[in-house]
């Protein structure tokens, strides 16, 4: 079946382009422009900030495994059982009452109490071909709606990394919505329409979303705040490195670090995601949920308490979105660090680094 965004938009009421509100003024036409498309992205800083403040990010799937005669448990998968996607027949998932919508599901943007956004960026991307192929012209939108809000269209506003590999048609999209969360602020925040196919192939069908969200609070430390983007499989590149200078961070920094990466398989191990001070000490990052040795491991994961999803799935079958806390890992001062996301064995791709650590003037 070929699920194609284009009427499921126009039958939904109150849509808006957001991409066309944002414009520019006086180019509005230039808004609703299909995003170039190009196979891999070239990781680049997408925004920098020293500020006090730090930087949360809410994400979740737009696709899970559902129950077939001879495949693993779903629910025992979905609960934190092993299992990759490439098991299952994977379907959608939908939590919506929209019958125009066909995925959709919801995440919570928790920030501290006297926060102010100064940046946001939705992140989107998933596998194209399993048993149905989608159209990729549909990989430029989703819908997105606020916290008790209607579902806003939202078009890409930046390249779009596409490649068919290794049985995979992948692809991510990205659009800042900075001005949206800074006036909607907290809450569960819902992504709709997000263009994966279902079904089950070998490569395993996988997708989902992240917003990523810096923010400035006069009560908290004076943080150096980046987020980078591109679109590069992990497998025949290795490894995708952040390199982060001119920093001046304190003797027992603290901080956190995450990424976003597509169709990791939990029990493959040999990934890693490493973090080098300026002095080349190394510390290989892990929490609960990420082993050391198998970071890519299909979990969306957070330090502390875990900001509310709806659903809430203990293993998401080929999405990660992870944060890591650097409490304790940065002893000495340093002026710059590198984090690495590595693999050896899994057939990923990697969207997304940020990091926000304690710095000084």
């Amino acid at each position: 079946m070929r699920h194609s965004l284009a009427p499921l938009l126009r039958a939904t009421v109150g849509t808006v382009a957001l991409a066309a509100l944002w414009a520019p003024a006086g180019s509005p036409a230039a808004a609703a422009l299909p995003a170039p498309e190009a196979p891999g992205i070239t990781f680049g800083q997408r925004y920098h900030a020293i500020q006090h403040g730090g930087i949360v990010r809410a994400a979740n799937v737009s696709i899970t495994c559902r129950t077939t005669p001879g495949a693993p448990s779903c629910s025992a998968a979905q609960t934190g059982g092993r299992g990759k996607n490439g098991d299952f027949d994977m379907f959608y998932v939908d939590v919506d009452d929209d019958p125009n919508t066909y995925n959709s599901s919801q995440a919570e943007v928790r920030l501290p109490a006297g926060s102010r956004v100064t940046y946001a960026r939705l992140y989107w991307g998933g596998n194209l071909r399993v048993g149905e192929q989608k159209p990729p012209e549909d990989n430029n939108r989703v819908l997105i709606a606020e916290p008790g809000g209607a579902y806003k269209e939202l078009l890409a506003d930046t390249v779009i990394g596409h490649r068919v590999a290794d049985g995979a048609d992948a692809f991510q999209a990205s659009a800042d919505v900075t001005k949206l969360v800074r006036e909607s602020g907290p809450g569960l925040y819902t992504v709709a329409q997000v263009n994966v196919a279902a079904g089950k192939s070998a490569a395993g069908a996988w997708g989902g979303w992240t917003l990523v969200v810096a923010y400035e609070n006069p009560a908290e430390p004076l943080r150096d705040i980046a987020l980078w983007d591109g679109f590069a499989p992990l497998k025949s590149r290795g490894a995708q490195e952040m390199r982060l200078r001119n920093l001046r961070f304190p003797a027992n920094a603290k901080g956190i670090a995450g990424f976003v990466a597509y169709n990791g398989d939990r029990g493959t191990t040999g990934d890693s995601f490493t973090m080098t001070d300026g002095q080349d000490k190394s510390v290989t990052l892990s929490n609960p949920a990420n082993p050391a040795n198998d970071v890519l491991n299909s979990t969306i994961s957070d330090p502390a308490a875990p900001p509310a999803r709806v659903p809430s799935y203990a293993h998401t079958l080929g999405y990660d979105s992870d944060v890591f806390d650097l409490t304790d890992q940065l002893p000495r001062t340093g002026d710059q660090m590198t984090f690495r996301l590595h693999s050896q064995r899994d057939t990923a791709w990697t969207g997304v680094l940020f990091a926000a650590v304690d710095t000084q003037r």
